[in-house]
């Protein structure tokens, strides 16, 4: 069967292109990966490769210019030519002689959309919508199923709402806490906590309806319920089965309850209800010293709660650089917040209108006590029941086995994000939609974890990308370290009284940076340079004769990187 060499979407606004070059001539046989056509723009050019082996049979002439999508060539089987050619209809393969050099043009008035490819999203979540929208920018026909709210867990009930409610609690804690050095006298401070729900629910509420735009605008079908898995090729929701050429799951994370007596008391919350609290409560024991279980310590804490934290694990943020973490943690305790580490909780009980938590600690059983009780010990994937089991896909320990293109055992299945749990974070599900749907369309794509950064929204901020000291330590790997003490910056002595640490890893030979992390105030945003760093191979070098803005938090990323060699220009070095 004939491999068709379609025109590609350079770009969001591109609908034609120009076929400038035929890099292989009529006739040559080549394989898969060869590049086969060079194609313009008025922007840009590009070369498509080859994604089967083949013989080229030429449809658009150089010069010759079509609409994206359009066919500008076969790659076909031995003894195979294509009888009816057409860059914007439909072509039939059919045995033929050998390949003529010339063969007459015939239009067939087919639309395009009638030969597309079909594409079942199941989850509408970050992974699961820009997977969607992506598909449909490549000329996929895609329908989405979203059992409950559009957006998922991250719009409705994670990310946005939790960094919502931390930006009041950071708004409170500069007024409470630190207006007085500024030379501003603050009282009487009032948090109207409806208001703040409110002001919650606004945001959740804009960002939702923006993606349901989204879907609409890019032509997407949108189907409210529960899909479940039939065959490789069969959903079935609302009592009504759809097929498609490939079936995506994006279902996405739900949190883990640990099994331990008393863990259904009334007084036990997950992270969703962490957000619907009203009235606050005084007090609250977390039960997980992870991101979440730090992030809400941070944010009730500055709206006047008492939290403690027990962590299982002998450090609280596992995945953080431990020098950081220990920083971090000396601050957070610094706010009053009481955190137990190396104590893994043994069972809850009711006490009075709280409950009482109780952990073992160097050998010893202790308690502390709390109005509420925050459990989130970790998330699972969200696959019970939609059919996986029964149609044979593979699972290890309640995820999806996925390959490198997240395929799982049966092709035309794939799943992305949280369910696949090779990183549970938003920003990788969209990544790997975009690179799923790549690998559908074309036979490649391009997904590179080792950019993938990890942020906390505290006050103030944490964020990592890259390899770990302790990693490159066990992997024998010859690395450098390059520091700087934020309070050597003026703009995050301005901001945050110099709070912080930013830390380079660089390769030892070549300066090649390995892995970035930061303690500091805009760290969410100044990651993506570091991130950008490590996609580009960059070395300390590179990043030391790049020129930042003054005065900046990011101009001490150039400092950390003179610190690397031992000649920081704002700082004493140590070395």
């Amino acid at each position: 069967m004939a491999t068709e060499i379609i025109m590609p979407q350079l770009g969001l606004t591109m609908t034609t292109g120009t076929v400038s070059q035929w890099l292989k001539s009529n006739g040559d046989e080549v394989k898969k990966g060869d590049e086969i056509v060079e194609v313009e723009t008025d922007k840009i050019s590009n070369i498509v490769e080859a994604h089967a082996d083949g013989v080229l049979q030429i449809v658009m002439q150089e010069g010759e210019e079509g609409p994206v999508k359009s066919v500008m060539g076969y790659i076909c089987t031995t003894g195979e030519k294509i009888n009816s050619i057409s860059s914007f209809g439909v072509n039939v393969a059919v045995p033929a002689a050998p390949i003529a050099t010339s063969t007459p043009l015939v239009k067939v008035n087919i639309p395009i959309a009638d030969r597309q490819k079909s594409i079942i999203v199941i989850g509408a979540g970050p992974g699961g919508y820009i997977t969607a929208i992506k598909a449909a920018q490549m000329g996929a026909k895609v329908t989405i199923i979203e059992k409950k709210y559009l957006g998922g867990t991250c719009l409705n009930v994670g990310c946005i709402p939790t960094k919502a409610l931390i930006h009041v609690a950071s708004a409170v804690e500069l007024m409470k806490n630190k207006t007085t050095v500024l030379g501003i006298k603050v009282s009487g401070i009032d948090v109207d906590w409806t208001k703040v729900q409110q002001y919650k629910g606004g945001i959740v509420k804009t960002l939702v309806n923006g993606v349901k735009g989204l879907l609409k605008s890019n032509g997407i079908t949108i189907m409210m319920g529960e899909g479940k898995i039939v065959d490789a090729h069969t959903v079935e929701v609302n009592d009504q089965q759809l097929t498609a050429d490939n079936i995506i799951l994006a279902v996405g994370s739900e949190p883990v309850m640990i099994p331990i007596p008393g863990k259904d008391l009334p007084g036990i919350i997950d992270s969703t209800g962490a957000l619907l609290l009203d009235p606050l409560p005084k007090s609250m024991v977390i039960i997980g010293g992870g991101v979440i279980g730090i992030e809400f310590a941070s944010l009730y804490t500055s709206m006047g709660m008492k939290c403690t934290i027990i962590e299982a694990l002998p450090k609280i943020l596992p995945p953080i650089d431990a020098e950081i973490t220990a920083i971090l943690k000396k601050d957070l305790e610094a706010r009053g917040i009481e955190i137990w580490t190396d104590a893994p909780v043994q069972s809850i009980e009711q006490d009075g209108n709280g409950c009482k938590v109780f952990m073992k600690h160097n050998g010893e059983i202790k308690s502390v006590t709390g109005e509420k009780v925050l459990m989130c010990v970790g998330r699972r994937a969200s696959i019970k029941g939609i059919g996986l089991e029964e149609t044979g896909v593979e699972l290890n320990r309640g995820k999806v086995v996925t390959d490198d293109n997240f395929q799982t055992n049966i092709p035309s299945i794939s799943a992305i994000g949280d369910c696949n749990g090779k990183l549970m974070l938003a920003h990788v599900a969209s990544a790997q939609g975009v690179a799923v749907v790549e690998y559908i369309m074309t036979g490649k794509h391009s997904y590179h974890p080792e950019t993938v950064p990890s942020c906390i929204f505290i006050e103030p901020e944490c964020a990592s990308v890259g390899a770990q000291e302790e990693t490159l330590k066990e992997k024998g790997i010859d690395y450098k370290v390059g520091k700087f003490q934020m309070v050597g910056n003026g703009k995050s002595l301005i901001e945050s009284e110099g709070v912080g640490i930013i830390k380079i890893l660089a390769d030892a030979k070549y300066g090649q940076i390995l892995g970035f992390h930061m303690y500091g105030p805009r760290a969410s945003d100044i990651i993506a340079t570091a991130a950008i760093a490590i996609r580009l191979e960059a070395t300390t070098d590179e990043l030391t004769s790049t020129i930042f803005a003054h005065p900046t938090v990011g101009e001490a990323i150039g400092e950390a990187a003179l610190d690397v060699f031992g000649i920081p220009l704002s700082w004493p070095s140590k070395k």
